[in-house]
């Protein structure tokens, strides 16, 4: 039990600097790739510790890498930053990042006895534009043995049930004219996105039960007495796998193309980063991850509703490298992701409590799992 009461105490003793990293990240929400001021914290922070630090890792200029230890297993911990339009931390990843550096500092106290090098990557742009599959391409993940992450949740559990993920703007063009004088000398852009979301309504019925499709207008037009020549809308497909998505995709892409003809517009469909992988949790982390959260006091069950189903670049990560990525509740009053509401339980003693927990239940599943492979190798 001696390294695992080294593991503890190290991290109680940096409480105080975990929650104030905590607060610093919530009280200045940064969109992807814009995550300056959390990215250069959480550099400080691990330089700090005496971990080797690489800024602007892979060419982005928010993504950073840290470093310590020589071991011949080489564990990766995930930090992420990032914030949501409007409403701010409300997928709490300002828990997520100060857990990260709570882990490493935690796994430095032992790092000589345990035979590990540990890797902390700061991963930016996971609520959109895929920070990690931008790394994993750029070789960000080359020579990593196993990655982890924990994520905040209004429960306790080992995972996540993580969709795949599709985002695509939808551009209908049109034709202006004065609303008023000659509106049959227009094509209205606004008429087709409307249509297509009527479409898609309706093939909702049709749809298996895991196959989801969720979209905003984000331009309908310029002026009330103005046909709309251009309108664009985001949206989101999301499938229970990469297969599912394939067969997803060309019926949502039916009902605008659809709306097109309908309106006589022109459809444009532009991707918007990379899609987002299902994410697969490795049995063996799995298991460690438990053991370690059971002897913290918080035993955590497989089980998740398929209400807290989402999505993340995590999963992409998880189809290459034994991965996991459990969640470590907190007291949300009744709310849940991505509710402003989230965001404002993401700060205060619950949050707080979770960021030592998933710091603690990192570092001890590197423990576990640097046992399990050696005595694989024996």
């Amino acid at each position: 039990m001696e390294l695992q009461e080294k593991i503890r105490s190290a991290i109680l003793d940096i409480k105080d600097d975990l929650v104030k990293t905590s607060l610093a990240i919530h009280s200045h929400p940064e969109l992807a790739f814009n995550e300056f001021q959390a990215s250069k914290l959480l550099g400080d922070k691990l330089s700090s510790f005496g971990f080797n630090v690489e800024r602007g890792f892979c060419d982005l200029e928010t993504a950073f890498k840290a470093t310590i230890g020589n071991g011949s297993l080489t564990v990766a911990i995930c930090a992420e930053y990032d914030a949501l339009p409007a409403i701010g931390h409300a997928c709490g990843h300002n828990i997520i990042a100060s857990s990260a550096i709570g882990a490493a500092y935690g796994l430095k106290s032992v790092i000589n006895d345990i035979g590990v090098k540990v890797i902390i990557i700061g991963t930016p742009a996971e609520e959109g534009g895929g920070g990690k599959i931008l790394l994993m391409q750029r070789g960000g993940f080359d020579g990593v043995d196993a990655a982890m992450m924990v994520h905040p949740a209004p429960i306790d559990a080992i995972t996540l049930p993580c969709k795949a993920l599709e985002q695509f703007d939808v551009h209908f063009i049109g034709k202006s004219s004065h609303a008023s004088a000659a509106p049959h000398l227009g094509i209205n852009a606004l008429d087709a996105q409307i249509i297509s979301q009527v479409s898609i309504g309706l093939l909702r019925q049709h749809l298996n039960y895991y196959d989801q499709v969720h979209g905003i207008i984000t331009k309908g037009g310029d002026a009330a007495n103005i046909i709309p020549e251009h309108t664009v809308s985001t949206y989101y497909i999301r499938s229970k796998s990469l297969k599912g998505l394939e067969t997803l995709r060309p019926k949502v892409v039916a009902a605008f193309q659809g709306a097109a003809v309908a309106t006589g517009a022109t459809l444009n469909i532009v991707p918007c980063g990379p899609t987002y992988s299902e994410l697969i949790s490795d049995e063996r982390l799995v298991e460690c991850y438990m053991k370690a959260s059971q002897e913290l006091g918080r035993p955590i069950t497989r089980e998740v509703p398929e209400s807290l189903s989402a999505s993340t670049d995590m999963g992409n990560v998880s189809l290459s490298i034994p991965s996991i990525h459990p969640l470590v509740g907190i007291e949300s009053n009744g709310s849940t992701l991505h509710q402003s509401e989230f965001a404002n339980m993401c700060v205060g003693e619950s949050a707080d409590n979770a960021i030592i927990h998933g710091a603690t239940a990192m570092a001890l599943t590197t423990l576990y799992y640097s046992e399990m492979i050696r005595d694989d190798k024996r």
